[in-house]
């Protein structure tokens, strides 16, 4: 059984979200499965000093980034089809937001990458499921907006703790046509009928332990699915 993982760079605030990123390829291994880690070729959209949160003037490729959190074997996503993967896992970051689409600046009305609608949507013409971390609904939804599928998606709950505003999340998944429902860091959606997991991670205030637990329920939801 292969994985894939799709990194958007390497770092929370602009790029894949790292811990989320390893949890996931630990459990894949836990799970008897092979990880496949997959990246774009292109610059990420800026750089970002994860010390004062200040941007730094440089430019960083999001292969190459990428690269760091797979130990070096990465695959270019032109490279990758559907019969190359059984499934496929968005960790979240910052990179989905801003480099996979760029919802952090423009919202439910912004843009996706071609490259990466085209593997999602590719992975659920033919059935395979699409599991996304954390922030990364807002990737799903952008791939699926028009489409006609109406997945339902998590991006966490608005009654407990969070750094990010869930309810204009939420808002704004519903506006790209997605349904929605509030999960906690303890739990995960699962839409069987799309075969689409989501579960919140750092979308919430929670520990480690907290997302180590929601990747691995997630991972084996994924599995389950396959």
């Amino acid at each position: 059984m292969k994985i894939g993982v799709l990194l958007s760079g390497c770092g929370v605030y602009d790029g894949a979200e790292i811990q989320e990123s390893i949890l996931t390829l630990l459990s894949i291994e836990e799970i008897d499965a092979e990880a496949v880690c997959i990246s774009i070729n292109k610059n990420q959209h800026h750089v970002v000093n994860h010390l004062n949160g200040e941007e730094m003037k440089e430019s960083r490729n999001m292969l190459i980034e990428s690269a760091r959190i797979a130990r070096g074997a990465i695959h270019d996503i032109n490279d990758i089809s559907p019969s190359d993967i059984d499934a496929l896992v968005i960790p979240g970051g910052f990179g989905s937001a801003k480099n996979l689409t760029n919802w952090a600046f423009n919202g439910p009305d912004g843009e996706i990458l071609p490259e990466v609608k085209l593997l999602l949507i590719n992975m659920i013409n033919v059935g395979k499921p699409i599991a996304a971390l954390c922030v990364s609904p807002v990737v799903v939804a952008k791939a699926l907006e028009g489409s006609g599928i109406q997945p339902k998606l998590t991006i966490g709950t608005n009654q407990e703790e969070s750094p990010y505003d869930i309810s204009d999340f939420t808002s704004g998944l519903e506006k790209t046509g997605m349904l929605t429902e509030m999960k906690t860091v303890r739990e995960i959606l699962v839409d069987t009928e799309n075969k689409i997991i989501t579960a919140p991670c750092y979308m919430m205030e929670a520990s480690i332990l907290d997302v180590r637990k929601n990747v691995r329920s997630a991972v084996e939801a994924l599995r389950d699915l396959i």
